[in-house]
């Protein structure tokens, strides 16, 4: 399964505001509070990772899938930049 990373930074930012009301309110001790701060940001540095190493996977995928295509595309590029070059040299 896919990790949504947009969900997981919205549900990060909504544990911490219900954190910051508990310690407003006088319900946990500043200690508390860093603990679990220090665990949110784990849990949601994990969930960036798993992110990440998704879409690579995902771009290492489709690149093998459509390897020709990439590499007729860079050789058209490259083509393409040495005719550009080549004109405006002699003009």
């Amino acid at each position: 399964m896919f990790p949504n990373l947009l969900n997981a930074t919205q549900e990060y930012w909504r544990k911490l505001d219900a954190l910051e009301a508990r310690y407003q309110q006088g319900e946990i001790s500043l200690q508390e509070v860093n603990a679990k701060v220090t665990r949110l940001i784990r849990e949601l540095g994990n969930e960036r990772r798993r992110s990440l190493h998704n879409f690579k996977n995902m771009l290492q995928g489709w690149f093998s899938q459509q390897k020709e295509f990439v590499y007729g595309l860079i050789l058209l590029a490259v083509v393409t930049y040495g005719w550009v070059i080549s004109t405006t040299q002699f003009s």
